[in-house]
């Protein structure tokens, strides 16, 4: 199995400094990362949502390590905010955050990552949309849960998100499920250990069912992220027999994967949200992407032969 290889290679300096030096690397990224500035992606938010589509902003970066980088990342998001504030799109686009870039794994990286992440989650309510926090690696995950809580106190519309592969997950959506919570369910793309999470894709896929169904016969806001077609037809199913409208559920996609399903989901009546990445640190983004997906190693494999 590659992809266990691949999220290791994700955080090695020396794979990060092979791969980015690449010719061919940039084109390549380009499919999943449109932009490395605000100016870059503006352009790309109007194109998708005039097509009917929604969108969650990501500004890439991770593995911070000074509070005035996490001061950085808060301003980024702030600076997105402005733009999109101009935009009026409201929860048409809404963002993403991952709180290590907001300092989580520093000195007092519990309360730093919140002091930083609550003027971004403020922000976003002023222009009528909402903010997602990001699942990471286990380690982090109950301090994003303790924040999220913390944020819905003042902001109940802030999301997260589980990971279906990880044990704890199905006892994580019981209990969002039952208030109220915006939870976006994803398969997870970090390296666990055995003795947290499902190492097997079979294994993982019938969690993410069991976990789907949590959230669908909840009373929160179900997320599905998943470009899986048996997965989403199994939503659709689920959301049926729960009796949810269209608008009472979604669908997430990542930018350039399966574009054409965005589109006809959007055409049948769904929500339908495109995960949208952009910013300069985009290498443990694109190397889980990766990860992910054997159909995107094999893109990237070609492009590096075609170009060598």
């Amino acid at each position: 199995m590659l992809g266990p290889v691949i999220l290791a290679a994700s955080r090695s300096d020396r794979m990060r400094r092979l791969i980015s030096a690449a010719p061919v690397t940039k084109q390549v990224v380009d499919r999943f990362i449109p932009g490395e500035t605000v100016d870059e992606v503006v352009p790309i938010i109007e194109e998708l949502t005039g097509r009917g589509l929604e969108l969650t902003m990501d500004v890439v970066g991770e593995d911070i390590t000074t509070p005035e980088q996490a001061a950085a990342a808060r301003d980024a998001y702030l600076q997105l905010i402005d733009r999109l504030k101009d935009l009026e799109l409201g929860t048409e686009a809404e963002m993403s955050v991952k709180l290590s870039m907001f300092g989580q794994a520093l000195e007092n990286g519990h309360e730093l990552a919140l002091a930083n992440v609550r003027p971004v989650v403020e922000a976003a309510a002023a222009i009528g949309t909402t903010v997602t926090l990001d699942a990471e690696d286990h380690t982090t995950l109950d301090s994003m849960f303790a924040v999220h809580e913390e944020l819905r106190k003042d902001f109940p519309q802030t999301g997260c998100v589980i990971q279906a592969y990880l044990f704890r997950t199905e006892e994580d959506a019981r209990r969002l499920a039952a208030s109220g919570s915006r939870v976006r369910i994803v398969k997870g793309a970090y390296k666990e250990p055995a003795s947290v999470a499902y190492q097997q894709k079979a294994e993982i896929d019938k969690a993410y069912v069991r976990v789907m169904r949590t959230l669908m016969e909840g009373e929160g806001y179900p997320m599905i992220g998943s470009h899986d077609p048996r997965l989403i037809s199994i939503a659709q199913e689920l959301a049926r027999r729960a009796g949810r409208k269209l608008d009472e559920y979604e669908f997430q996609m990542l930018y350039g994967i399966r574009s054409d399903e965005h589109l006809r989901l959007a055409a049948e009546g769904h929500r339908m949200r495109v995960y949208t990445a952009y910013g300069t640190d985009w290498y443990g983004y694109f190397m889980r992407r990766l990860a992910e997906k054997p159909a995107n190693l094999r893109f990237f494999v070609r492009s590096m032969v075609s170009k060598g």
